[in-house]
C-alpha cells in the first residue's frame, strides 16, 4: 500500500469525517435532546427522521453524480467546464426539492407501515411538515459540498458544517423548551431548528463561493444557464442509479425502524439508539469511500489508471482496519454507551443488546462504504444499485421482517422466532455480508479491466 496514497487519503478523508461527523452530531444532538424531553418525543424524533432520510438521501444522492463528475475534468484539467456542471446541478437540486415538498406533505405510505399510536403518529406528522422547509437549502449546499469535494477542497465544508453544528443546541433549546419567548415545540422544535440551521449553513456556502478568490478558476458564476437537457440527462444518468442505491440502503433501515415501532415505543427508542450509532460509526469508512472516491475520479481524469486502482484498495485497507478497532469497542462498551443517550435502565437495557450486534454490523458496512464510492469514481452506479437492492431488501429488510415479526420454525439454527428487533438487525449484518462480497469482486474485477486498457 503506497504511503503516498494514504497520505492523500488521510488528508482529503479527514475534513470530509469532521463534516459528516458534525452533520451527524446535528441528529446525535436531537436524540439525545429528545430523550430527555420525553421517551414519546424521541421515539417521533427517530420514526421522523427515519421517513425523513428515506426521501432526502435518495435526493441526495441523485446530486452526487456531481462528485465523480467534476473530480474527472479537475484531474484532466479541463476547470472552466465545471462551472456549467454546477449550475445544472443546481436546477436539478431546485426539481428535487419540489418533489420533497410533496412527499412530505402526504406521508401516509409510511405512516401505514408503522401502525403508530395516535399520540405519536401526530408528532411524527408535525416533525416531518417542519423539517421539509430544510430540504431545498440542504440540497443546494450539497451541490456546493459535492464541488468542494471533488476539486480537493473539503476544509471549506468542514468549516461551514462546524458553523451549523454551533447553532444547532442553542437553536434546540429555544424551539423545544419555548425559551426566550418562542413557543414550546418537543420533538418538532428539533426539526425547526435544522431548518433554520440549513438555509444559515447554505446561505455562507455560497457567499464564500462568490468571494473566494480559489473558486474563480471554474467560473461558477460567470454567466447565467437555463436548464440544459443534455446535461441534465448527463448528470442523471449517473445520478438516478446513485440515488436509487441511497434509497434501497436508507429505506432498508426506516422500513427497519417503521417495522420495529410496531413492537412499542421502548423498542422503537432502542432501535433508534442503535440506529443512530451505527451511522455515526459508518461517518469515518464514508469519508474513507469519499476521499477513495476523488482521487480515483481525479486520476482517471488525468488517464492514471493503475493509481486509480490502488487508491480503491488503499481506501479499503484502512476502512477494514479502523472498522476492526471501533466493532470491539461498541462489543466491549455498549452497556456505557447506551448509559450516554438514556437514563431509563429498561430502555439502556434493550438498547445495549442492539449495540453489540451494531459491532458486528459495523465491520461489513465499511467495506461497502468504501467499495460502492469507489465505484462512483469510476463512475459504475448500475451494478451495486442491483446488488443492494437483492442483498439489503430482500435478504436484509425481508428476512428481518420474517424472523422479527413472525413464528418462522428456525429449530434447526437453536432460535425461537419471532425474535424481535435483534432478529431485524441479525438479517442486516447478513446483508451486508452478501452485499460487501459482491461489491468487492466487481470493484476488483472493474479495475483489473480498466487498467489493462
Amino acid at each position: 500500500m503506497s504511503r503516498g496514497l494514504v497520505r492523500e487519503l488521510v488528508r482529503l478523508g479527514w475534513p470530509v469525517l469532521v463534516a459528516q461527523l458534525a452533520v451527524m452530531a446535528n441528529s446525535v444532538i436531537d436524540t439525545i435532546m429528545a430523550g430527555r424531553y420525553g421517551t414519546l418525543d424521541l421515539a417521533a424524533v427517530g420514526i421522523g427522521s427515519s421517513i425523513y432520510f428515506s426521501v432526502f438521501v435518495a435526493l441526495m444522492g441523485v446530486l452526487l453524480a456531481l462528485t465523480p463528475i467534476v473530480a474527472q475534468l479537475y484531474g484532466a484539467g479541463r476547470h472552466a467546464e465545471i462551472g456549467e456542471e454546477l449550475r445544472q446541478s443546481a436546477w436539478l437540486a431546485a426539481a428535487l426539492a419540489l418533489v420533497s415538498l410533496v412527499l412530505f406533505a402526504y406521508p401516509e405510505p409510511f405512516l401505514a407501515v408503522a401502525r403508530l399510536e395516535p399520540a405519536l403518529e401526530a408528532k411524527v406528522r408535525a416533525y416531518l411538515h417542519a423539517l421539509t422547509w430544510s430540504v431545498p437549502a440542504s440540497l443546494l449546499f450539497r451541490v456546493f459540498y459535492s464541488f468542494s469535494t471533488a476539486i480537493s477542497r473539503p476544509r471549506t465544508v468542514m468549516a461551514l458544517t462546524l458553523v451549523g453544528l454551533a447553532l444547532k443546541v442553542p437553536l434546540n433549546w429555544v424551539f423545544m423548551y419555548g425559551n426566550l419567548g418562542a413557543p414550546e415545540l418537543g420533538s418538532t422544535g428539533c426539526a425547526v431548528a435544522t431548518a433554520l440551521v440549513s438555509w444559515i449553513v447554505c446561505t455562507l456556502a455560497w457567499a464564500w463561493c462568490w468571494f473566494e478568490p480559489g473558486y474563480r478558476p471554474f467560473r461558477v458564476f460567470a454567466h447565467w444557464s437555463w436548464p440544459d437537457a443534455k446535461a441534465l440527462g448527463r448528470i442523471l444518468s449517473l445520478g438516478l442509479p446513485i440515488g436509487l442505491t441511497f434509497l434501497i440502503d436508507v429505506t432498508g433501515f426506516t422500513f427497519m425502524a417503521l417495522f420495529i415501532a410496531r413492537l412499542g415505543a421502548l423498542y422503537s427508542a432502542a432501535h433508534q439508539i442503535a440506529a443512530n450509532l451505527a451511522v455515526l460509526t459508518f461517518m469515518l469508512p464514508l469519508a474513507l469511500g469519499n476521499a477513495a472516491s476523488v482521487v480515483v475520479g481525479q486520476s482517471l481524469g488525468a488517464r492514471q489508471h493503475a493509481r486509480a486502482r490502488a487508491a480503491g484498495l488503499a481506501g479499503l485497507a484502512l476502512a477494514l482496519a479502523c472498522a476492526a478497532v471501533i466493532g470491539a469497542g461498541l462489543y466491549w462498551f455498549a452497556n456505557g454507551i447506551a448509559g450516554l443517550y438514556t437514563g431509563d435502565a429498561g430502555l439502556r437495557r434493550v438498547a445495549a443488546g442492539l449495540i453489540a450486534f451494531v459491532a458486528v454490523y459495523h465491520l461489513f458496512d465499511a467495506v461497502q462504504a468504501v467499495v460502492v464510492n469507489v465505484l462512483r469514481g469510476y463512475k459504475r452506479a448500475v451494478v451495486p444499485m442491483l446488488i443492494y437492492g437483492f442483498a439489503l431488501w430482500g435478504v436484509g429488510l425481508g428476512g428481518g421482517y420474517v424472523i422479527g415479526l413472525t413464528s418462522v420454525d428456525l429449530a434447526w439454527l437453536g432460535l425461537s422466532t419471532p425474535l424481535g428487533a435483534p432478529g431485524f438487525w441479525l438479517a442486516a449484518i447478513a446483508s451486508l455480508v452478501l452485499a460487501s462480497s459482491l461489491v468487492t469482486a466487481y470493484f476488483l474485477r472493474v479495475s483489473r479491466a480498466d487498467s489493462v486498457n
